[in-house]
């Protein structure tokens, strides 16, 4: 019988029935985050929430799913696209994260763009076994999705966006590591300017990465 699955059966085999019972808590669903849930979602992770304080205006429409309903708040829209996803329409600060149980998940997904956040998450998360807390660093004013890596966030480099937030970490006295993806790609501009090739391949990185976790630990 065939579903929207099979497909992704005949990729992975007996390890497919390892995914529907991961937990996934992704912040942020714009132009990486969004192609995280995307990712996520198709290969069948059986239980995601996200979480984003924003609504879509009409500049997200250049990378982020969802974005031609502008004016509606992107968890509510990408619930409604992506059924069983778990919609939170929060902010993420201290109040948020010191009453949410992140505990609960497998896999922690940052995509934010807010660096107060970032640390507050990495901090939270900083006891996490390596490869399950994921951080997005800067994915703006880049045209090359072949120059992203992936690695621990101190060896990441050649991104303002991510020294910025090392320089945060260090002040916070933040002492973990955890994986993060980022392109050392020199910005082709000065404005906050995207482009989709590069911040969906971010998103579908961090997708792949959690997707290969789950299946090289089973």
């Amino acid at each position: 019988m065939e579903d929207r699955f099979t497909r992704t059966r005949f990729l992975f085999g007996d390890d497919f029935e390892l995914f529907s019972d991961k937990k996934v808590i992704i912040f942020g669903v714009g132009g990486v985050g969004g192609f995280a849930l995307d990712c996520l979602y198709r290969v069948g992770i059986g239980n995601i929430t996200i979480v984003d304080k924003d609504f879509f205006d009409v500049t997200n429409q250049n990378r982020q799913i969802g974005s031609h309903q502008i004016g509606k708040v992107k968890v509510h829209v990408l619930a409604e696209m992506y059924h069983g996803v778990i919609p939170l329409q929060e902010k993420v600060d201290e109040n948020f994260i010191k009453n949410h149980d992140l505990d609960q998940y497998d896999y922690v997904v940052d995509a934010i763009d807010d660096i107060p956040a970032k640390v507050l998450l990495a901090k939270r998360c900083e006891k996490m076994r390596y490869g399950t807390y994921i951080s997005s660093t800067g994915s703006a004013k880049k045209l090359n999705p072949l120059m992203i890596k992936v690695d621990n966030i101190w060896n990441s480099y050649g991104d303002r966006f991510g020294r910025k937030m090392r320089d945060e970490l260090k002040k916070s006295g933040f002492k973990g590591r955890f994986k993060v993806v980022f392109s050392p790609e020199e910005p082709k501009c000065k404005q906050l300017g995207s482009f989709s090739a590069v911040t969906a391949s971010f998103g579908l990185q961090i997708g792949s990465e959690i997707v290969r976790d789950i299946i090289t630990r089973r």
